[in-house]
């Protein structure tokens, strides 16, 4: 029903034109008095321009409403790929342009040759739109930073107290490929949204098609680790589009999406973290988590452990706890496969984790 309609509005739309170019020949040759006193010459050649042309667009029709719906679908797919407020902005963009270029066209309405002052004012508006959309969309980044400014200003309730909001955790490959952010968000100790930016999850794509195996197997997990936080845990989850073209490394991507967002960056990368913490931006270390609830040993308490090879110092055996903590043990290389009590001595805490002094009990009693 709606194509025929269609196809019937652009068949009377075409015998309209029709007329009025009928009706604009024959002004320009003069001919619309002679016209006249002819009246059945005169009505019989408009009737035969609306039909002539009429006819074609009503041929050509379906031709039209086809391209138009293809057009449609492409503007359709494209736009869904804009960020809403990159199209918000660039319409603001256009019509402003619009404006400037309208008020400035008006200058061009009194030259002396008409088919000039028109083309100068097609282009002007043509010029004025795409200037106005491509610095609307440009400065996006500036405007949204407007943005953060005016709530940086923390808003208070009638109580006084400053209002909290939930900042953004933006995850970057090394903690997604670690796997235990899984984990950490079954328990509910981390808050969403989860940040996952598109610059990444095409970072986890090159490597998961890597020729390395390892590397291939790391990306798989990776993009696995990913579809798990999406569909089983309970948490928002967030992929998003925003790219910056002028900077070539992801993880200096990352820091500029946490500082537009406000996030925070998860990750379990030392350096990011190092040059993070330079630039302001907050990072949660998924590392610095596991070892900050490491059970506390203190130097005097006695346990029981396995040593499992020889240390770098003469004579030094080393064990390992169950959360992989090392325990290295002085004099320890003899008792190497075996099990034994051991004191410890000192608890030294690096950025690497926390490593364990002990010496055997056997050997401190004898020494009592």
């Amino acid at each position: 029903m709606i194509y025929r309609i269609i196809r019937i509005s652009l068949a009377v739309l075409g015998s309209l034109l029709g007329v009025a170019l009928f009706l604009s020949i024959i002004n320009g040759l003069g001919l619309e008095w002679g016209l006249q006193n002819n009246l059945v010459t005169y009505i019989t050649g408009i009737i035969i321009s609306a039909l002539l042309s009429g006819g074609i667009l009503f041929i050509i029709a379906p031709w039209i409403i086809k391209q138009g719906k293809e057009l449609a679908n492409w503007i359709e797919k494209e736009l869904a790929n804009v960020p809403i407020i990159n199209i918000v902005l660039g319409s603001i963009g256009l019509i402003v342009g619009l404006v400037i270029a309208y008020i400035i066209s008006q200058a061009f309405n009194d030259l002396p040759i008409p088919v000039v002052g028109i083309i100068i004012q097609l282009g002007l508006h043509l010029f004025m739109a795409y200037l106005g959309v491509k610095i609307a969309t440009r400065k996006t980044d500036e405007i949204v930073g407007l943005q953060s400014i005016f709530k940086k200003n923390w808003s208070k309730d009638k109580s006084g107290k400053k209002e909290t909001k939930v900042s953004p955790k933006i995850l970057d490959t090394s903690v997604i490929i670690d796997g235990r952010i899984a984990d950490i968000c079954k328990t509910g100790f981390v808050e969403g949204p989860l940040i996952i930016p598109e610059f990444v999850l095409e970072e986890l794509r090159h490597i998961a098609d890597s020729s390395d195996a390892l590397k291939r197997n790391r990306g798989r997990r990776g993009l696995d680790i990913l579809n798990k936080i999406q569909k089983e845990l309970d948490i928002e989850v967030k992929i998003h589009s925003k790219d910056f073209d002028d900077l070539s490394e992801v993880d200096t991507k990352l820091l500029k999406l946490a500082q537009l967002l406000e996030g925070k960056v998860l990750t379990n990368d030392y350096n990011l973290n190092k040059v993070a913490e330079f630039q302001g931006v907050p990072v949660l270390n998924i590392n610095e988590l596991a070892n900050a609830v490491k059970p506390i040993v203190l130097p005097g308490e006695e346990m029981l452990v396995q040593v499992v090879k020889d240390g770098k110092e003469s004579g030094q055996g080393l064990a390992y706890l169950d959360d992989g903590t090392m325990i290295v043990v002085d004099s320890g290389k003899k008792f190497i496969g075996k099990n034994i009590d051991v004191l410890v001595t000192s608890v030294l805490q690096t950025a690497a984790g926390r490593m364990i002094f002990a010496k055997p009990k056997s050997m401190v009693d004898k020494s009592a």
